[in-house]
């Protein structure tokens, strides 16, 4: 019998699968991502089942649509009356480790069989013991950053210590939150940033299970806060982007014209006022350009802090039998749709889309790019498989990914439903997402319907909805639509 691998889970937070470079623009470096694909397969179809953290982080851990498991906002929070594949894995005979976020409902890791770091809630880095220690260990100073520009949400920026939070100052974050909306440069070394602490965290814990002698399988999972905003790299980051030039992002001069009114909802000031987007957006291109340079920075910063991991595998010979999955929550919409900050309540490629690559040496042979269309619903489905068990208490809506890149099988889905309850900000809003082939489907209830063809229109600006020409494709995405709701037992039944 063949003995059960080790799993390393990596995450980002908060990070599209495609940005700028969309026209031979300069695009991010993240060379610790794209080798780890280059060694195994990356998925050019990866959806998030809900663009927001709490309800497609719950996903993550069940295989569950939110509208089963019912964290359908971050902070709705029922209890975990489902199967978690962290327990599976211990049940199983494995010791698992978690290093960072949580932010999946009540609780936190250590509640579902793990060791290692992590915080209920959203968490702070910056302020637990865990960061002292870390910092007294390597005689590190506690993360200072400089603050080029910060955008005004008026029912965050004024409590307690986000007052602190002021253009061309030094800033340090003490909140009960790691959040901000704002860029600005990490002054201190790149050591004392979060990625970086998470990073040294999990090293430590691969050293010391490189020295067990036990033979008992390990599942070890590191969930980075970034790149989500606040975007603080260091200046070595930053220096990577030096000759920085990007086009203007294609639905930033978007009026909106065809979308449902959530699509105007934005919180940030001077891009919005009274929660309603500013159209033209306040900011000029060069303006977003530099926003974006220092987002495209810390991506880099978190794949350089990814690949400190990636190296230590290979480092400690634990790569022989170790299944790596690399990806992220949900996407980001920045600049994007008329000019937003942070994701909204709606549906875009630039928040649904997400990276996805993964490696298990003799396993997954390498160079697959796979356009096959994956879901955060599959993760826990494909660890469990990996470790030889699967769930068993619950009927499960993801699939696992290996029969598909072992080779064992071509079967698969030939589209994907992802779900979206809003942001939670006094929205009321249930829509159903579909992808097939060139087209995409948004059925919102009590609101206008979208279809897209992504192929023609990539940055979804025409909304083909009511043109007649579309009817027989609009109705065969609403069949499709109708089945995946029908199978997974969707309460809502928009259609």
């Amino acid at each position: 019998m063949d003995k059960k691998p080790n799993i390393i889970f990596i995450q980002n937070d908060h990070q599209a699968y495609y940005r700028w470079g969309w026209d031979e623009g300069t695009k991010p470096k993240r060379p610790n991502f794209d080798q780890l694909a280059k060694e195994g397969a990356t998925f050019n179809n990866t959806y998030c089942a809900t663009p927001l953290c709490g309800p497609t982080r719950r996903t993550m851990l069940t295989g569950l649509l939110s509208h089963t498991h019912r964290q359908t906002h971050n902070y709705s929070d029922p209890p975990y009356n489902h199967e978690v594949y962290l327990d599976t894995l211990a049940e199983t005979g494995y010791q698992n480790y978690y290093y960072g976020k949580w932010h999946a409902g009540p609780g936190a890791a250590n509640d579902h069989q793990c060791e290692g770091y992590s915080q209920t809630d959203y968490g702070n880095p910056y302020t637990g013991q865990a960061y002292a220690d870390y910092l007294e260990r390597y005689n590190l100073p506690r993360a200072v950053h400089h603050i080029k520009k910060a955008f005004e949400i008026p029912e965050i920026t004024a409590q307690g210590d986000f007052l602190k939070l002021k253009e061309g100052a030094d800033y340090q974050c003490e909140s009960f939150w790691c959040g901000e909306h704002a860029i600005g440069v990490t002054t201190t070394p790149k050591e004392t940033h979060e990625s970086f602490f998470l990073a040294k965290l999990a090293c430590e814990q691969l050293e010391k299970l490189a020295q067990d002698k036990s033979g008992k399988p390990f599942s070890l999972r590191v969930d980075f806060w970034g790149p989500h905003q606040p975007h603080f790299p260091t200046q070595e980051f930053l220096d990577m982007y030096q000759d920085f030039d990007v086009p203007e992002y294609g639905s930033l001069a978007s009026d909106l014209t065809g979308k449902p009114d959530f699509y105007h909802r934005e919180r940030n000031i001077p891009l919005g006022k009274d929660n309603q987007i500013i159209h033209p957006t306040p900011l000029s291109w060069n303006e977003w350009k530099e926003i974006v340079k220092y987002c495209y920075a810390h991506i880099s910063m978190i794949d350089a802090a990814g690949g400190m991991i990636l190296d230590k595998i290979k480092e400690l010979g634990l790569d022989d039998n170790t299944l790596i999955i690399w990806t992220t929550d949900h996407g980001d919409a920045l600049a994007s749709h008329g000019g937003h900050f942070d994701k909204g309540s709606y549906m875009s490629e630039e928040v649904m889309r997400i990276p996805l690559a993964m490696s298990w040496k003799g396993k997954i042979p390498s160079g697959q790019v796979r356009d096959e269309y994956v879901s955060t619903i599959d993760y826990p489905v494909t660890i469990l498989d990996a470790a030889g068990t699967k769930f068993t208490k619950n009927k499960i809506h993801g699939q696992s990914l290996l029969p598909l890149v072992t080779g064992e099988s071509d079967e698969w889905r030939e589209d994907i439903m992802s779900e979206t309850y809003g942001h939670g900000y006094g929205e009321d809003i249930v829509s159903r997402m579909i992808v097939h082939e060139d087209y995409k489907y948004i059925a919102t209830k009590d609101h206008i319907h979208e279809l897209y063809n992504l192929k023609e229109d990539p940055f979804e600006l025409v909304n083909l909805i009511e043109h007649p020409e579309y009817a027989d494709i609009l109705k065969d995405m609403q069949e499709r639509l109708i089945k995946w709701q029908s199978k997974t037992d969707d309460p809502e039944k928009i259609l």
